[in-house]
C-alpha cells in the first residue's frame, strides 16, 4: 500500500462543472454562494479492503452512489437542470460496507477544544462507544486540554478511554478531556499521533479547532502519513456553515427561554421595571433570535448581524421610553457581540488564545445607557442585568442535544474507519453528511437581516425597524 495515499471520493459528481447558484438557502449567509460539486468531494485516505465488523450484524449500509443535496428549493434545482450541470450535493454519512483499517491493531486519538459547550461528554462517550463495541478498536487515547494535549510538553498526559471511563459522562457538563483554546505547533502535535501510533483523531470543537484539524490534515498528507482527521462541530453560537445545528444550541436555547422568563418576572415586578438578559453569539445572534421566539416575552432582541441605533428620536432608548410608557416593564435579550460599535474601544484591540477580538460587555453599557437616559428625565426606572453565560454553556445537554451527540459521534467513527479524512460530520436536509474542512474553515454562518427568522423576531417582539435603519449614535 502506497504511504499517504488520497483519492477523491467522487460518488458519480463530475469534476470542471460549475454552477451559477447564489442562494445559500435558510441555513447560512444569503450572500455565500453555493459550492461548486468538485469542492464537495471528501478525501480518502486510503482503499477501504476490509469487510466491516457491522455486516455480520445485519446492519444497512451507505450506498456510495447517494448523495443528498445540498439545494432546499426547486428553483435552485431546475436552475442545474436547465444548465446542465451538476446539481452539488454532500457525500451522506453513515457506516460503509468496507473500511480502511484493521481494527485489530487501530488506536484513535480524541481532542476536545476551544469553549465549553452541553453535549461534549455525550460525543466523547458516544465515540467511545461506537469504536469499542460496533469495530472492536480496544486502544482509544483522551488527549488532555485541547490541541495542547498534542504539544511536544503537553499539561497533562493523555488518558485511555474505555466504555466503563466514559459510562456516566453523559451526565455531567464540560468535558471530561479538558479543554483549551489557541493554537499549537502542527509538526509536534502530529509527532506525537506518529509516536502514539493514532490511525485517526476525532476532533471536537468549533472554527478555531476544524481549521487546526484542516491544517493537521494537510501536514499529515504532505508528509505521507495515514493518519484520518475527523472533525464533530461544536459551536453552542450555531455559526458553522454548512449544518443546518450544532449540539449545544438546544439546550442554549432552552436555557436561555428560563433566563429571560425570570427577567420578565424581575421587570414586571418593578414600575418601570427592565430586565436585560445578555446571551452567547459572538457574530451571530442565532441563540438570542430564537430564546426571543420561544419565549414570546422579549420586547427588544438585538444581534450582531442587525447593528441599531442607540440615541434619538427613532433609537433604541427612544422607544423603550415609549414601551415603558405604555407598559411599564420591558425585556431586552441581547447578543454578546451585539453593539460592539457603540462602545468605545481600546487604541489596540485585545484577543484572546484563539485570535477572536476580546468583546465589550453590551449589557453593562445597555444598562448604565439605560439608566442615564431615565435619570435625565426623572423617571423613576429600575434595571435587571443578567449574564448567564457561563451557567448555560457549562451545563449538561438536554435531550434533544444528547440524542443528536449520540448519532454525531456514530456517524464521525463511521466516516473515520471507512477511511474519510479531512472532513466533519454535517446535518443538511435532514440529512447526517460528510463536508469537507476546507469549506468551513475560517467561515461563519449569520442570521439572514432579510430572512424569515428575523422576519418573525421583529413580529414576536414589536420592535420598531427605526431602531435598526442607519442615523446617528
Amino acid at each position: 500500500m502506497t504511504p499517504g495515499l488520497r483519492t477523491a471520493v467522487k460518488a458519480g459528481i463530475p469534476h470542471n462543472t460549475h454552477t451559477d447558484m447564489d442562494e445559500l438557502g435558510a441555513y447560512g449567509n444569503a450572500t455565500e454562494p453555493l459550492p461548486e460539486p468538485e469542492d464537495l468531494v471528501i478525501s480518502q485516505l486510503r482503499p477501504a479492503e476490509y469487510v466491516s465488523p457491522l455486516a455480520v450484524r445485519g446492519t444497512t449500509f451507505v450506498d456510495d452512489g447517494d448523495r443528498v443535496v445540498l439545494a432546499a428549493r426547486t428553483r435552485q434545482l431546475d436552475r442545474c437542470h436547465a444548465s446542465g450541470r451538476a446539481i452539488p450535493s454532500f457525500e451522506p454519512a453513515g457506516p460503509r460496507e468496507r473500511i480502511a483499517f484493521n481494527t485489530e491493531d487501530l488506536a484513535c486519538g480524541i481532542v476536545t477544544c476551544g469553549g465549553l459547550c452541553p453535549g461534549i461528554n455525550d460525543v466523547i462517550r458516544s465515540i467511545v462507544l461506537t469504536l469499542t463495541y460496533a469495530y472492536g478498536v480496544r486502544h482509544i487515547i483522551g488527549y488532555r486540554y485541547g490541541y495542547a494535549g498534542l504539544a511536544a510538553n503537553p499539561p497533562a498526559e493523555p488518558v485511555l478511554l474505555h466504555p466503563q471511563r466514559v459510562e456516566n459522562t453523559h451526565l455531567h457538563g464540560g468535558t471530561v478531556l479538558g479543554s483549551s483554546r489557541g493554537p499549537q505547533d502542527i509538526g509536534a502535535m502530529i509527532d506525537t499521533l506518529v509516536r502514539s501510533g493514532v490511525g485517526i483523531l476525532f476532533a471536537i470543537g468549533g472554527d478555531g479547532t476544524l481549521r487546526g484539524a484542516s491544517a493537521l490534515s494537510s501536514e499529515i498528507a504532505r508528509r505521507g502519513l495515514e493518519i484520518g482527521v475527523i472533525g464533530v462541530p461544536k459551536t453552542i453560537d450555531n455559526d458553522l456553515l454548512w449544518t443546518e445545528r450544532s449540539f449545544g444550541f438546544s439546550t442554549a436555547v432552552e436555557e436561555a427561554r428560563k433566563v429571560i422568563a425570570a427577567a420578565h418576572a424581575e421587570a414586571r415586578g418593578a414600575w418601570n421595571g427592565v430586565g436585560i438578559v445578555k446571551l452567547m453569539g459572538r457574530h451571530s445572534g442565532f441563540i438570542t433570535a430564537h430564546a426571543t421566539l420561544a419565549s414570546g416575552d422579549v420586547n427588544f432582541c438585538l444581534v450582531p448581524e442587525v447593528p441599531f441605533i442607540l440615541a434619538g428620536q427613532g433609537g433604541f432608548l427612544k422607544a423603550l421610553e415609549n414601551r415603558l410608557a405604555a407598559r411599564h416593564h420591558a425585556v431586552v435579550a441581547v447578543a454578546e457581540g451585539a453593539g460592539q460599535e457603540l462602545i468605545e474601544q481600546a487604541s489596540v484591540q485585545e484577543r484572546d488564545a484563539s485570535g477572536n477580538v476580546r468583546l465589550r460587555d453590551i449589557g453593562s453599557y445597555l444598562r448604565e445607557r439605560i439608566e442615564q437616559h431615565f435619570a435625565a428625565r426623572s423617571t423613576p426606572t429600575t434595571v435587571k442585568y443578567i449574564d448567564p453565560s457561563y451557567t448555560i454553556r457549562s451545563l449538561p445537554a438536554n435531550s434533544m442535544d444528547s440524542a443528536f451527540c449520540l448519532v454525531l459521534g456514530q456517524h464521525a467513527v463511521h466516516a473515520g474507519m471507512a477511511g474519510r479524512t479531512d472532513m466533519m460530520v454535517g446535518y443538511w436536509n435532514h440529512n447526517f453528511t460528510h463536508v469537507p474542512l476546507g469549506l468551513v474553515a475560517g467561515k461563519r454562518k449569520q442570521l439572514d437581516p432579510n430572512g424569515e427568522v428575523w422576519k418573525r423576531v421583529l413580529a414576536t417582539t414589536g420592535q420598531p425597524l427605526s431602531c435598526h435603519q442607519t442615523g446617528p449614535m
